[in-house]
């Protein structure tokens, strides 16, 4: 009998939660196969087979379970079944008993039961109440299957009033993730100064200048050209001339960095992950805009590592591709500063004493301000807007071409 335990997903890191199973109890896996997912306070990680055998499965999704634990034990001396008849007779089952649960459901009245994750993830994409779905799961549960059922029969257009709203409630355990990044969302706030200062950006010239090369960039760079590769390169360079915000204070000392590891915060299901673009300093645009792409398709698909999300100096979080419009966004600890992106709209400015209309964004500088003075963060950002309005600063290190020229 071999078992399987809960692996160490890091430092400090002392349990986890078992987000799901990939395997059935007593199902038969291979090496190396995936069998559950599990969530810690930083990350979805994959749990995989020890050996091949029968599996017996020792805990529930959901279990909150300390590193080191047995959650499965293996039957090493089972043998492997014959594949394909097994399969068959899984089409051949699910084939008869299909239309006889049909009557039974026809004949059962709309239970409001509790529905799976995946089936409340489809009612609320389709706008579906729990009272317009037969139940047919175990204890009155609502399956995936049945809310295709019922969409597939129809589901009646006076039958819903607003978004189909009802008294029901629901709870659900917080993931390790969750909890910890509330852990440290109120650490922050109490351990720290924070202060917001705000600019707005006139980003005429960049998205002109996106416009006019993105098809050469992508054709060039088999990538796309974003506003992002911009920011970061625009931050990486009013680092170097303000290094205080890209330091951080460990005890009574402050770590000052030669070097700039900036985190992209992005969305993922799991919920907010911040993974780190590591020496974003010595790269082109190109190879941000490739590495950014790579680390928010690992984060979408619960594949990124703890070490590709700790260690970064400053973090970028850009609320406009959801809308937002200005926000003071939150210290990522242990670093000292955080830069917000919101929307891009067109707004009303004045320019030479005349009122124009010009894609405007406003940004936000978070920043500690145990050790980041008032005029270092105002410069700071206004060295960002700089670059940005005249992306040319960008390569000349937030200088006027004319100044580098002329050696000013």
């Amino acid at each position: 009998m071999e078992e399987v335990k809960v692996p160490s997903p890091g430092e400090s890191i002392s349990e986890v939660d078992l987000a799901s199973w990939k395997v059935t109890e007593g199902e038969y896996v291979e090496i190396d196969q995936v069998i559950a997912e599990i969530d810690s306070d930083k990350a979805t990680l994959e749990l995989t087979a020890s050996a091949a055998g029968t599996i017996s499965l020792k805990a529930e999704e959901g279990d909150t379970i300390e590193v080191g634990s047995v959650v499965a034990e293996i039957d090493t001396s089972a043998k492997a079944p014959e594949g394909a008849p097994k399969q068959e007779k899984k089409v051949e089952i699910t084939k008869e008993e299909a239309p006889k649960a049909e009557p039974a459901k026809a004949e059962t009245s709309h239970a409001a039961g509790h529905p799976s994750p995946s089936a409340r993830k489809l009612m609320d994409e389709n706008n579906v109440s729990a009272s317009q779905v037969n139940a047919s799961g175990k204890g009155g549960r609502i399956t995936k299957q049945d809310v295709v059922n019922a969409m597939a029969a129809g589901i009646s257009s006076d039958a819903v009033q607003g978004w189909g709203g009802s008294r029901e409630q629901r709870r659900e355990k917080m993931t390790s993730l969750r909890r910890r990044i509330a852990e440290r969302l109120v650490a922050v706030k109490s351990e720290t100064a924070m202060l917001t200062t705000f600019n707005e950006i006139d980003m005429g010239e960049v998205m002109a200048l996106r416009s006019r090369m993105k098809d050469k960039f992508r054709e060039h760079h088999d990538v796309n050209l974003g506003f992002m590769s911009f920011f970061t390169k625009a931050v990486t360079e009013a680092l170097n001339l303000f290094p205080t915000v890209n330091a951080m204070i460990d005890d009574n000392e402050i770590i000052y960095h030669d070097y700039a590891d900036i985190g992209i915060a992005v969305s993922s299901p799991k919920g907010l992950m911040v993974p780190v673009v590591r020496n974003a300093e010595q790269m082109t645009l190109a190879q941000i805009e490739a590495e950014i792409k790579r680390l928010a398709i690992k984060a979408r698909d619960g594949k990124i590592s703890i070490d590709e999300m700790t260690g970064g100096t400053f973090t970028i979080t850009n609320g406009g591709v959801f809308g937002s419009m200005l926000s003071t966004p939150i210290i990522n600890p242990p670093q000292s500063a955080i830069l917000g992106m919101h929307n891009i709209v067109e707004r009303p400015i004045a320019v030479n004493g005349q009122v124009v209309i010009r894609p405007i964004m406003y940004v936000a500088l978070t920043y500690d301000h145990r050790i980041i003075d008032g005029k270092e963060s105002v410069s700071f950002l206004m060295k960002v807007k700089e670059m940005i309005e005249n992306p040319s600063r960008i390569i000349f290190g937030g200088k006027n071409p004319e100044e580098v020229l002329l050696g000013l």
